[in-house]
């Protein structure tokens, strides 16, 4: 597929978030009316963390109905993340899906420095980004192996995979940097 049109369509919205000369987005109570009458048509998924600083309709400039968002700590994709990229894709007609990173990630910063002491559930999620960092110590590079693994799982699904080596859809990574605001896209 490589419609760069979409991914250029994120850089732009990415490039007036940081100039902040430009409002976020259309939220008018039109545009709101459309969506509810005619439904959703998101461009694009975004797979990203559940940290309060990383908020995609900011960071691309978006309007309701532009991204379909799934926010996990630390990005990660399991069953559920995985089915809900596959509504995404099927159902809403996205055409790219983005696993976008971020800096001063504290989910694999825990990783990073876990010694198991986390409760049941939190002990799955830091084990599944150790397990895709190993024993990284530069948290960049942490970062962006936890969001490559995230893109690896996606690929675990057999109709993501189809949609991807067929062209339909574009799975690409991302890392949003918390003190600049910039994105950084790995394609």
């Amino acid at each position: 597929m490589k419609d760069s049109s979409i991914i250029q369509k994120l850089k732009d919205g990415n490039a007036a978030f940081l100039s902040g000369e430009k409002p976020v987005g259309n939220i008018s109570p039109d545009l709101r009316k459309a969506l509810s009458e005619n439904g959703q048509s998101p461009y694009a998924v975004i797979i990203t963390c559940s940290d309060s600083r990383v908020v995609p309709e900011y960071i691309f400039s978006a309007s309701p109905g532009d991204l379909f968002i799934i926010r996990t700590a630390g990005c990660v994709v399991d069953d559920f993340e995985r089915g809900t990229v596959e509504y995404g894709v099927r159902h809403l007609g996205s055409k790219l899906v983005c696993v976008m990173g971020h800096t001063k990630c504290g989910a694999v910063g825990a990783a990073m420095h876990s010694h198991g002491e986390e409760p049941e559930a939190l002990t799955i999620l830091v084990g599944e980004v150790k397990s895709a960092i190993g024993d990284e110590q530069d948290s960049y590079t942490a970062i962006k192996l936890d969001t490559q693994n995230s893109i690896k799982r996606l690929k675990e699904s057999t109709y993501l995979k189809e949609q991807a080596a067929s062209g339909d859809i574009e799975i690409i990574g991302a890392m949003y940097d918390i003190d600049t605001g910039a994105v950084e896209f790995f394609e």
